[in-house]
């Protein structure tokens, strides 16, 4: 049996993820693929006080936070109830809704990059995406977006940081060239985006059978 592919999604908050995620999958369904979607922070244990701190919920150093995601990664690939790695290897296609780019580009604003790769060095050995697909949209409109369509926000949610946070991706993928990114314009219609995010991934698809 091959190995699922595993497609990591990003992008700064109010991308339009969530969206392009959900008509991949049913597009994957229909063509009669084994697929499973999927997030980080993740909802074990790890992952659920990590949304805790994102909330403002738990107060902690900037350090702890990048810390826990990485702790979060570890156990969400590994873990035997639903963990990312067992499924692939039976072969189920895994979408997940971020990955270490998220923490490469987020963390950075607080602590060095380099430090915060090195930290999820472990998670990168045991699992790189097929795919990462990167939907780019500017600060200014990922802030239109959020308080458009939510009541409260998170605490990476400020247009700064936001702008400092899209930097630190290309930054990132500047630095790790071997990794397979798409960047997509996020401000195109939903359906051109989902067009493109196709092309990409029908491919490999088609090269694991």
């Amino acid at each position: 049996m091959k190995k699922g592919i595993f497609i990591a999604f990003e992008g700064i908050d109010g991308s339009g993820k969530s969206t392009q995620i959900q008509l991949l999958m049913k597009k994957m369904e229909e063509k009669a693929q084994r697929c499973y979607q999927t997030c980080e922070p993740s909802s074990g244990p790890i992952g659920s006080l990590t949304r805790q701190i994102l909330t403002g919920r738990i107060k902690t150093d900037n350090r702890v936070i990048a810390a826990m995601f990485a702790a979060d990664r570890l156990d969400h690939l590994l873990n035997d109830v639903d963990g990312v790695v067992p499924k692939l290897e039976d072969g189920i296609h895994i979408i997940c809704d971020r990955y270490y780019f998220s923490s490469y580009a987020y963390h950075s604003v607080d602590v060095p990059m380099e430090w915060v790769i090195k930290t999820n060095e472990e998670s990168a050995k045991i699992l790189r995406p097929d795919l990462t697909i990167f939907i780019d949209i500017s600060a200014g409109e990922a802030m239109d977006r959020i308080t458009k369509n939510r009541f409260h926000t998170e605490l990476f949610e400020k247009e700064s940081r936001l702008q400092k946070v899209r930097d630190n991706y290309f930054k990132a993928f500047e630095l790790l060239k071997e990794e397979k990114v798409l960047v997509v314009d996020g401000t195109l219609k939903s359906e051109e985006i989902s067009a493109l995010i196709w092309q990409a991934v029908e491919p490999l698809l088609e090269n694991n059978k």
